[in-house]
């Protein structure tokens, strides 16, 4: 009797109930979004174009974090996806670029590379992809090891990365796009070959269908008032178009692959019907306990890079994107219900505004070109230590010296990193340069040492770091900047959304700061599970409250 008493009375003796209303403990089914290169602004920027069923609908109806950022550099693709499902920066995850040079072979490494596995659903070498190079757990990894792997957990993107790093290391599968024949493919890091679903799915070549038609704008142009006027100079072009102006004559630019297919609108529609098929197909959120799809929307980057986010093309693509989300929300309503699923949506970086564009309107901003500096540091080196390859390689606002060719000529490491660090910092457009014993001897809480010591790991990373001014980013040698480019601790990159939607979100926002490595524990709190093995993060479940 008094047991009976005990239990009924203390809630840490009591078995769990389900919550208010009858919702369950944990979700049927979460729905990670993230949308490649989608700044903080462009929720608002076009709001008025929107329809209500889309981005209005996951802010009307969902949980708004406004001032979420990255709290690391660079603010690149991979280690934003990375950091979403891990919790922690490329510090601790080691995905410190897309690539990054690997001292050990003298090469640089792409980030998902892996020669041990072989591509399936293509005779390319894009499949030989896995998570290989990433060191710490996601928060899919933690959900099939609290299930005893009986979660399905699933990524999709066109790009391998925006796919493969967010399913993890212990996922069901992971898809994305070959170019070469323009299906959807794997490699033998997950399955021998492709399933039913995904092999049926390749065969409505959705690819040509979507590359044989023009892209032409969803509203009449002249309502595109958000944007600059059609034809700017900072614009991009296909290859073999004239001018960066509508209509766009998609199939007279696509030539002999599919890779156009990225670059277009079509290429998140291309996206959105691959995921519903997966969720559909693999019966996601049926079973006895939480699945998880992880879906990354890369076209946006492609556009964004091309066009820059001041151009009718991005706006167009976001207004298109909005009804994308709408069918994917109105399809989640009929398949489990809002009040079962669990989305949020983020994005893996921001972007910048085309600094010819912010010089036309007198806002400082420029370029540098990396292999003009990079040269004048040889050179600097050569005089002021002699004659040797010094520097070894210089990528991602980085330099790489040769350890080898300084122990040879018994060089001082600390002396040739802060040598470079000085001449670097004569350059117009450069902020700030730091060294790496710098960055090991000293901790920052905040400020741009914060940003750099987050995304530094000592066996990926180079002996000195670059950060450049605000509006100033890397033109790779070219006479004319087009487009956009990221990468740097400004808010233009690091401010992205953070909407969560669904299952026991109530509707209300906050402008509390939070850091993109709040994900991953705020899953792991809703879904009752163990963070991910290198969370630095914290859970932001208090601020979401009914």
């Amino acid at each position: 009797m008094c047991l009976a008493l005990l239990f009924a009375c203390c809630p840490a003796f009591a078995q769990k109930k389900k919550s208010k209303k009858g919702m369950p403990d944990v979700p049927k089914l979460v729905i990670g979004i993230v949308v490649d290169q989608m700044r903080y602004d462009y929720l608002y920027r076009y709001w008025d174009k929107y329809s209500n069923n889309g981005f209005k609908r996951l802010i009307g109806e969902g949980f708004n974090f406004r001032n979420n950022h990255y709290n690391y550099v660079p603010t690149y693709t991979a280690p934003g996806h990375a950091s979403i499902y891990t919790g922690t920066t490329p510090s601790v995850h080691g995905i410190v670029g897309n690539d990054w040079y690997n001292r050990s072979i003298g090469r640089n490494v792409y980030c998902a590379e892996d020669t041990s596995v072989k591509t399936v659903g293509s005779t390319s070498k894009a499949g030989e992809m896995s998570p290989a190079n990433l060191l710490a757990t996601t928060i899919t990894d933690e959900l099939k090891l609290a299930t005893n792997q009986r979660s399905k957990v699933i990524g999709l993107s066109l790009k391998d990365r925006g796919a493969i790093l967010p399913a993890g290391h212990v996922a069901n599968a992971a898809y994305w796009f070959d170019g070469s024949n323009g299906n959807m493919i794997s490699s033998t890091y997950y399955m021998q070959e492709l399933p039913a679903w995904v092999q049926a799915f390749n065969n409505r070549r959705l690819a040509d269908q979507y590359l044989s038609q023009q892209w032409n704008t969803l509203l009449p142009i002249v309502q595109y008032t958000e944007s600059t006027q059609d034809d700017q100079p900072f614009e991009g072009t296909f290859s073999g178009e004239a001018k960066p102006v509508f209509p766009h004559n998609i199939p007279a630019y696509r030539g002999k692959t599919f890779d156009l297919l990225r670059s277009i609108p079509a290429g998140n529609t291309y996206t959105k019907e691959f995921a519903i098929e997966a969720i559909k197909a693999e019966n996601l959120g049926k079973g006895a306990v939480t699945d998880f799809l992880a879906i990354s929307f890369s076209t946006p980057d492609y556009i964004g890079h091309q066009y820059g986010p001041d151009a009718i093309e991005v706006e167009d693509n976001y207004l298109r994107l909005d009804q994308e989300m709408a069918d994917l929300l109105k399809f989640i309503d009929g398949y489990l219900g809002k009040e079962n699923v669990l989305i949020f949506l983020t994005a893996d970086h921001g972007g910048a505004h085309n600094p010819t564009y912010l010089q036309q309107l007198r806002i400082p901003a420029g370029t540098i070109n990396n292999s003009v500096i990079t040269d004048s540091l040889k050179k600097h080196l050569n005089q002021r230590f002699g004659k040797a390859e010094w520097v070894i390689k210089s990528t991602n606002q980085q330099v790489y010296l040769n350890h080898g060719v300084i122990e040879s000529k018994k060089a001082n490491l600390v002396e040739v990193q802060e040598e470079c660090a000085r001449f670097l910092q004569r350059f117009p457009g450069v902020y700030r340069t730091m060294t790496t014993d710098a960055l090991l001897r000293t901790h920052w809480e905040k400020g741009m040492g914060m940003f750099m010591e987050k995304g530094y790991m000592s066996l990926r990373s180079g002996d000195v770091l670059v950060a450049l001014q605000p509006g100033w980013y890397d033109n790779y040698g070219r006479a004319e900047v087009k487009g956009t480019s990221h990468g740097s601790s400004w808010s233009y990159d690091t401010h992205v959304p953070l909407l969560w939607y669904g299952w026991q979100i109530p509707a209300g926002e906050s402008s509390v700061r939070t850091e993109i490595v709040d994900i991953a524990p705020s899953l792991a709190t809703w879904l009752r599970i163990q963070e991910p093995n290198g969370t630095t993060g914290r859970s932001l479940a208090e601020h979401v409250q009914k």
